[in-house]
């Protein structure tokens, strides 16, 4: 039977690991017995257990967090013996260098490390890389066909294994949001630029003039021009009308001069 220290910490510890579970792990109390903790761990992408799904047990002695859990491994690894206690610095094999302040999230966290390791001790079994990953395809098959299995995680008695809540995803922060200018309805070009009031500097107040407008002149300018224009173009002509009026006036002078002489 759990003490009350016991009772108080797993229940919650079981709210953090629903709250913010670790990399790859999930954990639950039995219904029955508080002391007792069924889990999963799956097999990281980037090691020889990569896809699997294995099962075991934290056998919690009444006198935790003081005193350490026995730990087992039900689902065939390559790395556990199924069903036998595993000998590990976070285990019951060590009450010395067991620390109170460890919890579930911290046990189970330690144990996938220590499988990820090839370190032998008691429990653990020898057994190459290729092996492993034999035993990790064949895994959740093999856990559908526990009781203690189905029982514990019926959520997770699927035809394939089904994700964890926390598979190990980096997330990255989202990136900030450009800032966004909507310019109003009278601007129609998305290129347009608005310009605010009275926060031009007094040299651009008059519109640049370009290269093409650089010669026009006001209206009243024009006007006078092209007036001038008009009275030379006639002035032109009545010259040339007069020269040639006083060209054939003086010839028909002289011919009546040469006339009267002969």
């Amino acid at each position: 039977m759990a003490s009350k220290a016991a009772q108080k910490r797993l229940t919650k510890e079981f709210v953090a690991m629903q709250n913010d579970p670790p990399p790859f792990i999930w954990a639950v109390p039995d219904e029955k017995n508080i002391l007792t903790w069924n889990y999963i761990i799956r097999g990281p992408p980037d090691s020889p257990f990569a896809g699997g799904e294995f099962h075991g047990l934290l056998l919690f002695p009444p006198e935790y967090p003081f005193k350490p859990p026995g730990i087992k491994m039900l689902t065939p690894s390559g790395r556990f013996h199924p069903d036998k206690k595993i000998c590990f610095s976070m285990s019951d094999f060590h009450p010395g260098s067991w620390n109170p302040a460890w919890s579930v999230a911290t046990i189970l966290t330690g144990l996938l490390s220590f499988m990820l390791s090839n370190e032998m001790t008691t429990g653990s079994v020898n057994s190459n890389d290729s092996q492993k990953r034999q035993l990790a395809m064949k895994s959740h098959a093999w856990n559908l066909n526990q009781t203690r299995f189905k029982e514990a995680f019926p959520d997770f008695c699927t035809p394939f294994p089904k994700d964890l809540p926390n598979m190990g995803e980096q997330r990255k922060p989202s990136p900030p949001a450009p800032l966004m200018f909507n310019p109003p309805d009278s601007v129609s070009s998305p290129s347009a630029t608005m310009v605010l009031p009275n926060t031009l500097p007094a040299s651009t107040t008059n519109p640049p003039t370009s290269a093409g407008t650089a010669n026009i002149k006001p209206k009243a300018s024009d006007d006078a021009s092209a007036a001038a224009e008009v009275a030379l173009s006639w002035g032109q002509i009545l010259w040339e009308k007069w020269r040639w009026g006083a060209l054939i006036a003086l010839a028909v002078i002289v011919s009546r001069l040469s006339s009267g002489r002969s």
